[in-house]
């Protein structure tokens, strides 16, 4: 915490300082009792926002803890089939949904009213236009989010962008990451989530709300650079795919992937140091390697497409799931303008996906740079 040492005019006392110093204190330790407070309500109303495979998954947990949550999908007959049929029609289809602990509706103002904590899992491409249709309050209400990557032209992360553009302070807002895929999640495997939260008390309640026999979780207070991890490993997972449809093999895998951790690293303490941040950990080294390595990964298959050919926009049409390290590649590019951090790996994806050069080109250049 910084406190201000310098007014308009003269120099701020001693007593003045520790005066001021005692009050932001306060002002903290109120917070987070009202968040411990917060959590403490057993009759909390849970909301999803968004109906991907990451959204379908984190439904199937929040339903082990709570008898009913409200559910806002874009689309009228994603509703009606979980009602006839009690699974989503298009993502996770093994998982069976029981419609009466559903409250599920096309109408983001309803849903959002409807609840005290809100989970976004909406892909980041089009979380904008799914905010466009928003026109309530956020006040009181805690937010999660599920999303992996950037929005609004200035590059915000959602917590970034919730704070500035809502006014939800970050004692309001939580993170929820990986390494986890939906798929595993939906097949029960044993799966770690990493919630992050401002006030480490808020995190481990958070970790309640999800946990369960097959998803055990861990509490972290580094919004910042959880959110930049999840952006950073689509990225990278989006290299090795590129690199494994070129014909590269597992031992130059491996040095890609050390690399890809190091330029993440070096990222994350150049922008924002944070003394309590292990980079070696599941939300950060965990998650960087299972969607680098997974099939499930549909950054990885993106990139693949790539390095066998395909264009941008024909591996984009033929997915039928959205790779967010597209996206995420042109803002950390943007970005990284600022800080001029060596990232090659990151700069290469850059140049194949939005500079068209020439795939086998740039990863033959990338070799030379790693090590």
């Amino acid at each position: 915490m910084c406190f201000p040492f310098r007014k308009a005019a003269g120099s701020l006392s001693v007593a003045g300082f520790f005066f001021l110093k005692k009050k932001v204190i306060f002002v903290l330790c109120t917070n987070l009792n009202i968040m411990i407070t917060f959590f403490e309500n057993e009759n909390l109303r849970y909301a999803m926002i968004g109906s991907g495979s990451w959204a379908t998954a984190l439904v199937k947990l929040l339903l082990n803890h709570q008898q009913c949550i409200s559910w806002f999908m874009r689309n009228q007959k994603n509703i009606d089939n979980i009602r006839e049929n009690h699974h989503s029609r298009s993502y996770l289809q093994s998982v069976l949904l029981d419609p009466t602990r559903l409250n599920m509706s096309t109408d983001i103002n309803e849903v959002i009213d409807s609840a005290d904590v809100l989970v976004f899992a909406v892909p980041s491409a089009y979380f904008m236009s799914v905010m466009r249709n928003f026109t309530g309050s956020l006040d009181n209400k805690f937010i999660i989010s599920a999303i992996k990557g950037f929005v609004d032209e200035k590059n915000l992360t959602i917590a970034e962008y919730f704070n500035q553009i809502h006014g939800v302070p970050f004692d309001r807002i939580g993170i929820i990451s990986g390494p986890c895929h939906a798929e595993e999640v939906s097949m029960e495997r044993l799966s770690y989530l990493t919630l992050t939260s401002k006030h480490i008390e808020v995190a481990r309640a958070l970790c309640d709300v999800f946990a369960c026999k097959y998803i055990k979780t861990t509490p972290s207070t580094d919004i910042y650079g959880v959110e930049f991890a999840a952006a950073l490993k689509n990225i990278y997972a989006i290299a090795a795919g590129i690199c494994h449809g070129l014909g590269y093999g597992d031992n130059f895998m491996a040095v890609l992937m050390t690399n890809a951790f190091h330029e993440l690293a070096s990222f994350l303490n150049a922008t924002h140091p944070d003394k309590n941040r292990v980079v070696k950990s599941a939300a950060y080294l965990g998650d960087l390697l299972v969607t680098g390595y997974s099939q499930f990964s549909r950054n990885r298959t993106f990139g693949n497409m790539i390095g066998k050919g395909y264009s941008v926009k024909s591996a984009q049409v033929e997915m039928s799931m959205v790779a967010e390290g597209y996206y995420a590649s042109k803002c950390i590019h943007e970005i990284n303008k600022e800080y001029r951090i060596d990232m090659p790996i990151a700069e290469a994806v850059y140049l194949i996906l939005y500079e068209e050069r020439y795939p086998p080109f740039v990863i033959k250049q990338l070799t030379e740079e790693l090590f």
